[in-house]
């Protein structure tokens, strides 16, 4: 399930995001990459929660998988994402943030408030937050304490 050696991006939204959702789809489709929908497929009221469990769910299966997540302010799909062990979802409004989320969080999920993204810097955000490589360094020994609280509260329960 790759497109030239990537794995897929999975991206969702609620119904707020649902229109920025289609355009995003279409740029990273341009852009190559193999894209899957996890909803919603329409305007309609819907419960974030659910669609960015299974956005979250699919990235930290795969070991460089990617995903995207839309809403109106992004905090909500950043709240429910950030559930799922393996899943390190950030929210940017700019694209420093995408930048810096990737060189040093390994953030696996770009979450993006509709509401606060302008349209015109979208796409670059996203462009550079796919480029992005993981710094590595004094970073990895973060992201390894990050994981090591997941396997700790998660044998816990």
């Amino acid at each position: 399930m790759t497109v030239k050696g990537r794995s897929p991006v999975f991206i969702g939204a609620d119904h707020r995001g649902f229109e920025l959702k289609a355009e995003i789809m279409v740029f990273l489709k341009k852009l190559g990459h193999e894209v899957i929908d996890a909803g919603s497929y329409d305007v309609e009221p819907c419960d974030y929660p659910l669609i960015a469990y299974e956005v979250a769910s699919q990235v930290a299966r795969f070991k460089k998988g990617r995903g995207i997540l839309v809403c109106m302010s992004g905090i909500g799909h950043s709240i429910a994402a950030n559930k799922v062990p393996g899943a390190y979802a950030a929210l940017c409004y700019n694209k420093e943030a995408a930048i810096l989320s990737r060189q040093h969080n390994n953030a696996n999920i770009l979450v993006l408030g509709a509401k606060f993204v302008a349209h015109e810097d979208l796409f670059e955000i996203i462009k550079v937050w796919l480029a992005t490589e993981f710094e590595g360094g004094r970073h990895l020994r973060r992201t390894k304490q990050i994981a090591a609280m997941e396997k700790k509260l998660f044998k816990d329960l």
